[in-house]
């Protein structure tokens, strides 16, 4: 497979299980605010880098759903960046749907000129550095949002989504890949 049908599949699936969470709870989330999407991305991070060192899983759920929350997580967080949060869940499902397929096609984007310039650099990654970047790029977006969303120099909260998304599709497609090759 080539990394845009790879990436497909991988987005393809997160967003199976975004549109079966939003028929159990619709977009809940709409009440979050930065810094809460933030943690939730941490606590993702943190448990498979946690399980990555201990090889030691003892919640039972595996690291493949955990990086596929991440992903989601980082739609949300680009939905709340974007259309700012709200005191209520003021969005349908549709709508955020809607939105989750035009962000990550924006992500998907992004990700080929990268990969182009990069020259697929992450396929010889090791995952656990996959992880401690993501780590650093929600440690970063806690930061901007201490900051009160401001930034002196750097590409801001938007793209550290934006990466995170990325880094978790490179680790859910390399764990594809190396199952494949079993």
């Amino acid at each position: 497979m080539d990394t845009k049908s790879e990436y497909n599949e991988v987005i393809s699936a997160c967003r199976h299980v975004y549109t079966l969470k939003m028929k159990d709870y619709g977009p809940s989330w709409r009440i979050m605010r930065p810094q809460t999407v933030n943690d939730q991305l941490f606590i993702k991070a943190k448990r498979i880098r946690t399980i990555e060192m201990t090889g030691v899983n003892l919640v039972g759920e595996d690291v493949r759903g955990e990086l596929m929350a991440i992903v989601n997580y980082s739609v949300i967080g680009l939905i709340q960046l974007r259309q700012g949060f709200a005191d209520s869940t003021d969005m349908n499902a549709d709508k955020a749907t809607e939105l989750y397929d035009e962000y990550t096609r924006e992500a998907e984007e992004l990700m080929m000129r990268k990969n182009h310039d990069y020259g697929e650099a992450w396929r010889d990654m090791l995952p656990s550095s996959l992880t401690d970047i993501i780590l650093t790029k929600i440690n970063r977006n806690k930061q901007i949002a201490a900051n009160d969303g401001k930034t002196l120099i750097s590409e801001g909260a938007e793209g550290n989504y934006f990466d995170m998304l990325n880094y978790a599709v490179f680790y859910l497609i390399q764990m594809n890949e190396k199952e494949n090759a079993i």
